[in-house]
């Protein structure tokens, strides 16, 4: 096999995140459902903007935040997502590209804006997204470059992209690109809310070996197999797919696979601030991990280290060095 170009590649929703710390009382007042992901249209979006204060704003989107993650870690990395050439779409290339990330994926001239998530954070430190998807859900099956992809040990997808119907074209194309040149292809779930628009699809996927790694919260766990009960959620997990890895917040991560099951703790931190990210960033810890060859029990490590250091602030992205910190904590990189 050619040796890849790059560790990991991410596809997904290139989304600019607004991130505010707000109250309970304006999530009533906007009718928004605490802790989920709602997409919304554009009039909504300007709605929400217009009402909120002073905001944090950067280049975003779950598998973008992962794929930074990674660049931050030190790996080589690539991301192929669908902003428009305007204002916020030319922020979102400049501020991707300087987190050390190749994005080349041409930008819409016409068609609906770039697509912005206003992610509203809660003092207990809990985030309810609301997201216009925009020129995101313009990605089609010609913006993936096969060459790039077969470049790749990893492509990393986000189930968010399972909404528009041209990105499930592209995702479709990633996948057998990759499978035939011999790489891997993970997915991450997302949403509880996505895993109900997409149960049984996402087990298809899963079940005809579409994708190999799966990431999930509980919540995505428990929505995917209709069951309260995690142990049986998790076996059939084991059963449906090569590896499936399930973050459980404080008590950390479960990782699956025929072989067996590793429980890694939770990494120690001295406040949450902000959960956005928190998921992103274990994926990006992990698969770290996966490409350099460290094992499940150093790579959910690292997923824990990376996750901890991003809820303890504002923001999807790290900022301070993930490679310095796992250093730090003894692990390898």
């Amino acid at each position: 096999m050619t040796p890849a170009k790059y560790d990991v590649l991410g596809i997904g929703n290139a989304i600019f995140d607004v991130l505010v710390q707000t109250d309970e009382a304006f999530l009533a007042a906007h009718g928004m459902s605490k802790g989920g992901m709602a997409l919304i249209d554009e009039v909504r979006a300007t709605a929400i903007y217009r009402d909120m204060g002073p905001a944090t704003e950067m280049s975003g989107g779950s598998a973008a935040n992962t794929i930074v993650g990674l660049a931050n870690f030190g790996a080589r990395t690539a991301y192929v997502g669908k902003v428009k050439d305007d204002q916020i779409g030319r922020l979102y290339v400049h501020d991707i590209r300087a987190a050390g990330v190749a994005f080349e994926t041409r930008p819409a001239n016409d068609g609906p804006a770039t697509g912005c998530s206003y992610i509203l954070v809660t003092p207990d430190g809990e985030r309810t997204m609301n997201t216009y998807l925009g020129a995101a859900q313009e990605l089609t099956s010609g913006d993936i470059d096969a060459a790039q992809v077969a470049a790749s040990a990893f492509v990393y997808l986000e189930g968010y992209l399972w909404d528009p119907k041209n990105a499930k074209d592209a995702f479709l194309k990633a996948s057998t690109i990759a499978h035939d040149a011999g790489r891997k292809v993970a997915l991450t779930l997302s949403d509880s809310f996505c895993v109900d628009r997409y149960r049984g699809e996402f087990l298809d996927l899963m079940r005809k070996r579409t994708v190999d790694v799966v990431f999930a919260n509980e919540a995505e766990l428990h929505s995917l197999y209709e069951t309260s009960d995690f142990e049986t959620a998790l076996k059939q997990l084991r059963a449906d797919v090569n590896l499936g890895v399930v973050t459980r917040s404080e008590k950390g991560c479960i990782v699956a696979s025929q072989e067996g099951v590793t429980a890694v703790p939770a990494y120690p931190i001295d406040k949450l601030v902000d959960t956005t990210g928190a998921g992103d960033l274990f994926a990006a810890g992990f698969l770290f991990g996966l490409v350099r060859g460290l094992g499940y029990e150093k790579a959910g490590r690292l997923g824990a280290l990376a996750a901890a250091e991003v809820i303890q602030h504002i923001g999807a992205r790290p900022q301070t060095s993930l490679k310095q910190l796992a250093q730090q904590s003894g692990l390898p990189v």
